[in-house]
């Protein structure tokens, strides 16, 4: 079975409590959680981490590169947090391996301090999903499984094989899901 890393940066193991107004309610075991529900509804495995420290995150990068360069890892969605506009060691280690990334960050980053406005991550991802809370991450998900050709599993029901809102068809007009 392919997997799906879900890799998250400094201050995000504490979710729910570190300013709720911003980031939401949401745990960041509640994350897994839904993470885990859409990865097994894609037939894919998930691995799921978090780390604030920048050298552990690299690592993980770096072995799930090896991963995808062997066909077991689709993708990663990765949540930088602060990292984003300060590390050019994890631009880098994106740049330096076959890992698709989509960069992905629960608040609407451009809407707040100018200092969040620049990504080093996002010159070097595949895409980056903002602002859309914690349920960027299972779209994030959905975009690396359509990306990677990987098919639902036939045991999927067919209102999950009929679309997804994350169609990178420009010209499609089909109506995305409620």
């Amino acid at each position: 079975m392919r997997t799906v890393l879900v890799l998250n940066g400094p201050n995000l193991n504490l979710l729910g409590t570190r300013r709720p107004e911003v980031y939401g309610s949401t745990s960041l075991q509640d994350v897994e959680a839904l993470c885990r529900a859409e990865a097994e509804r894609l037939g894919l495995g998930l691995e799921f981490r978090q780390s604030n420290s920048e050298g552990q995150l690299i690592d993980w990068i770096q072995e799930f590169g090896w991963e995808a360069k062997a066909g077991r890892c689709i993708g990663a969605v990765f949540n930088p947090g602060a990292y984003t506009h300060t590390s050019v060691a994890l631009h880098d280690a994106i740049e330096g391996i076959e890992l698709p990334v989509i960069e992905l960050h629960v608040s609407n980053v451009h809407r707040r301090e100018a200092f969040r406005h620049h990504s080093y991550i996002s010159p070097v991802a595949v895409g980056t999903v903002v602002g859309l809370g914690v349920h960027g991450y299972p779209l994030a998900i959905r975009a690396l499984h359509r990306s990677s050709g990987d098919r639902l599993p036939d045991a999927a029901p067919a209102s999950a094989r009929t679309g997804s809102p994350v169609d990178p068809a420009p010209d499609s007009h089909e109506e995305s899901p409620s």
